[in-house]
């Protein structure tokens, strides 16, 4: 049996429209706020003019567009002539949001809908007007869900005889919605687009579908701006704590040397002072260095220092071998990560061991990743030992550091056979320098 088709009534046909309408802006809101300079623009209050007008722009390319299918297609959902100035000004002031206007009431004027453009332009205004009257953080507030609230803000502001934003900022889109009705009966359809309400309850619902249409896309952008607090907060944590985790190898390295030191200045004076003048060196170095992040150079530069000074009290029985790649020179690591390491294999590899012994620093690249191992021929550890990487502060410290800035994909292991040496290997992935200057 052929059925007969069905066809929307009126009033449904407006319900479908006011929740089309909603769906296009939130769609427009959450495709804009995916691109990093419009996010940014969000962030900061006070914004350049660059950033306005491309704030402006980036909303009132599609707002136009609208207008023109709604004129061309008949498609009313796409037209947000009153919302969309009206946002825009809340957001980025009251001449962004006249611009908007002029632009979105364009393809309105030419199709002889007069009263759009001194319409849109006020709604621009009235946004702007708004936006400097009320403090900022109120405006982000402002939420689709509030109107579950409104009963609690209207007591709130009549009880106190204060005035409550949230009430502000839905009662001036209603009052421009309501505006619009009355101009577009009094003038008719063909001079200002409006959605014509066949009954009271109707007319209810094209005002809280205008309020909807200008909080929701405020939601959506206030949960990214949340999301980037957040993520500032976490960048600046893992900075602080970076920063603990290398304050920590200074003292321990600082209280090894200084023990050596005392050993020497009975015994070899001459060979303690040197000591002394290369300590000051490596010191005075570090402390010209506040970066959390070094070329592997730079690491080995630094390296060598301390080396000149183990060498020192160890003589020719300390042997140094270096296995560098070249496409490793320039990567970028953690500033300090490798004198723990070395530190490590002289004082429970090689001090151990009668006889010369020998520490091989080996760098090369591996699926994306940087290898680099260091590694002695000393006595080596038990598997016991191995099961306790957490011993001592040189390894712990630098296990911790790998994980906070990396996660815990990228660790220290360790292999070793008793009287054969032990080797410490770290697989490093790329870390731009932005990311270093960021953490």
């Amino acid at each position: 049996m052929i059925q007969e088709p069905k066809f929307l009534s009126a009033e449904q046909f407006l319900l479908t429209t006011l929740v089309v309408r909603l769906a296009v802006v939130a769609a427009l809101a959450t495709m804009l706020v995916r691109y990093r300079r419009f996010r940014h623009i969000l962030i900061f209050e006070r914004r350049a003019w660059p950033d306005r007008l491309v704030f402006t722009f980036s909303l009132a390319v599609p707002l136009t567009l609208g207008v023109a299918s709604r004129i061309l297609l008949n498609y009313n959902a796409a037209d947000l002539t009153l919302e969309g100035p009206f946002l825009v000004g809340l957001i980025a002031g009251p001449y962004a949001g006249a611009l908007v206007g002029v632009m979105v009431a364009g393809p309105a004027l030419a199709a002889g809908e007069w009263i759009a453009v001194p319409f849109a332009v006020g709604c621009g205004f009235a946004g702007g007007g708004l936006r400097e009257a009320c403090p900022k953080e109120a405006i982000w507030h402002f939420s689709p869900f509030v109107f579950g609230d409104l009963p609690r803000h209207v007591w709130r502001m009549v009880r106190s005889f204060t005035v409550n934003w949230q009430v502000i900022l839905i009662g001036v889109p209603v009052a421009l919605g309501i505006l619009r009705q009355v101009l577009g009966m009094r003038f008719g359809q063909q001079h200002l687009f409006y959605l014509p309400a066949p009954n009271a309850w109707l007319f209810v619902m094209v005002l809280f579908a205008t309020v909807l249409c200008v909080a929701t896309p405020i939601k959506i952008w206030n949960n990214a701006r949340i999301e980037h607090r957040l993520q500032e907060q976490e960048t600046l944590l893992m900075a602080a704590k970076i920063e603990a985790l290398k304050s920590q190898i200074n003292p321990h390295f600082l209280f090894n040397t200084l023990t050596s030191i005392s050993s020497l200045i009975r015994s070899q004076p001459d060979t303690a002072r040197m000591v002394i003048s290369k300590l000051s060196a490596m010191m005075r170095r570090q402390l010209r260095s506040h970066e959390h992040f070094v070329t592997l150079r730079e690491e080995l530069q630094a390296i060598d220092e301390y080396l000149d000074i183990e060498q020192v009290r160890f003589g020719p029985q300390l042997r140094v071998r270096k296995e560098i790649a070249g496409d490793t020179l320039d990567v970028m690591v953690p500033s300090m990560l490798l004198q723990p390491l070395v530190e490590n294999s002289i004082k429970h590899g090689l001090s151990r061991k009668l006889g010369p012994g020998q520490i091989t620093i080996r760098s090369a690249r591996e699926r994306g990743l940087t290898v680099i191992e260091v590694a002695d021929d000393g006595i080596g550890m038990s598997g016991e030992r191995l099961t306790q990487p957490t011993s001592g502060i040189g390894l712990s410290n630098v296990r911790e550091r790998l994980r906070v800035i990396y996660g815990a994909h990228c660790q220290l292991k360790l292999t070793s056979e008793p009287g054969q040496g032990t080797c410490a290997r770290m697989e490093i992935p790329d870390l731009t320098v932005l990311q270093a200057a960021t953490a």
